[in-house]
């Protein structure tokens, strides 16, 4: 399960900043820890998590009754279980590290929560095909993830598909243990450059999506 870090902490910014309806259907996507859940519902929403690990699903009920709101956990792969429904607000932290071939070694259950593919879209493409359809209108998806994984393509790949979307948070942070690792490979890729790999810094930012009333 993903333990709350900068990416949870800068989403969670932008959730404060998002005005929704009391009683707002919320849904928060790879949810983990729970964390970006247990805020909308403490904000009145009526919140909806979903994870593909059964610990974190177990991890967000508890923490939901410790903290005495309520939040429907059930789990799936991303948007499967909650077909048909609509939301006001959509909420994801989704795994969106470039990986290697062969991804991380020895431990592919915790890898799931940040490997994404060769460029670090394989989910993040997902969400931005999948999740307009679950929006009502005026509805908002807010999701985080590094500029390594091309901001601009999701804001295009959200607006194609009849949204308004802009980059509305960013914030520079340290590397952690995963892309520390991964320096080398990401200077061979062309997706670092001298620089950024020897100040062990990258850019996290928040895309902002709204489906047209």
């Amino acid at each position: 399960m993903y333990a709350p870090q900068d990416d949870t902490l800068l989403l969670s910014e932008a959730l404060e900043d998002e005005p929704f309806p009391a009683g707002g259907r919320v849904l928060d996507v790879g949810t983990g820890s729970g964390a970006l859940a247990l805020a909308a519902a403490r904000r009145g929403g009526e919140v909806t998590a979903v994870d593909v690990s059964r610990r974190a699903v177990a991890g967000v009920r508890l923490n939901a009754l410790l903290h005495g709101v309520r939040v429907r956990a059930v789990r799936g792969d991303l948007f499967d279980p909650v077909r048909g429904e609509a939301f006001d607000l959509i909420t994801s932290n989704p795994p969106y590290v470039p990986t290697p071939p062969g991804g991380t070694r020895g431990r592919p259950r915790e890898a799931r929560a940040w490997d994404a593919g060769d460029d670090g879209r394989l989910v993040v493409d997902r969400i931005c095909r999948e999740a307009p359809e679950l929006l009502r209108p005026g509805g908002v998806l807010l999701m985080v993830h590094s500029a390594l994984s091309g901001p601009a393509t999701s804001v295009e790949q959200l607006r194609a598909a009849g949204l308004k979307a802009s980059v509305t948070l960013r914030r520079h942070v340290a590397f952690g243990p995963v892309l520390r690792d991964r320096v080398n490979w990401l200077r061979h890729r062309g997706m670092i450059s001298p620089e950024q790999a020897r100040a062990e810094r990258e850019e996290l930012v928040v895309v902002r999506a709204e489906r047209p009333v």
